[in-house]
């Protein structure tokens, strides 16, 4: 199940995938030192969901409610938007990254997205297997494009685009 985060998750939060440096080995924002940092992504979360049709969302399990990861959609513009997703490690390996990836599919093609992204790290190839089971393509290498602060504290790297367009 996919449902906007709350600030009472902040505990589950942190402790499944946002403060776990194994987790967040490949993306882009760096992993939370203190529970406040994910307390100030949840500030972020509601201030998305008030100005989009959608914003980030957590993926919980559908028998008990166990917190398994993050996805969401990234607007830039009404019609352009990014995704993503993070899993805790219990629940990698299961299919649930590339049910999360569709399900942001259907939801911005719903909200009017006509150009939907994604980025991904060059040697990260679970994530490059799941963009192109969920049908994005892939378009190219951003040159020195984005920081994966938990491999690399500011250095820009290059990163792989993949995109499905509606």
């Amino acid at each position: 199940l996919l449902r906007p985060p709350r600030q009472s998750d902040a505990a589950a939060i942190f402790e499944r995938y946002a403060g776990d440096p194994e987790v967040g080995r490949y993306l882009a924002w760096p992993i939370h030192r203190t529970i406040d940092e994910t307390r100030v992504f949840l500030e972020f979360s509601e201030s998305e969901w008030e100005r989009w049709p959608a914003g980030p969302y957590l993926i919980t399990a559908l028998a008990d409610g166990a917190l398994l990861g993050s996805t969401g959609l990234g607007f830039e513009l009404p019609h352009r938007a990014s995704t993503g997703y993070v899993l805790a490690k219990d629940a990698l390996g299961r299919g649930i990254a590339t049910e999360a990836v569709d399900a942001m599919q259907a939801t911005a093609s719903d909200a009017g997205v006509e150009r939907l992204y994604a980025l991904c790290h060059p040697d990260h190839r679970p994530s490059q297997r799941v963009l192109e089971k969920a049908g994005f393509e892939l378009e190219g290498t951003l040159r020195r494009y984005c920081e994966f602060p938990n491999l690399e504290p500011g250095v820009a790297k290059d990163v792989l685009s993949y995109s499905c367009i509606f």
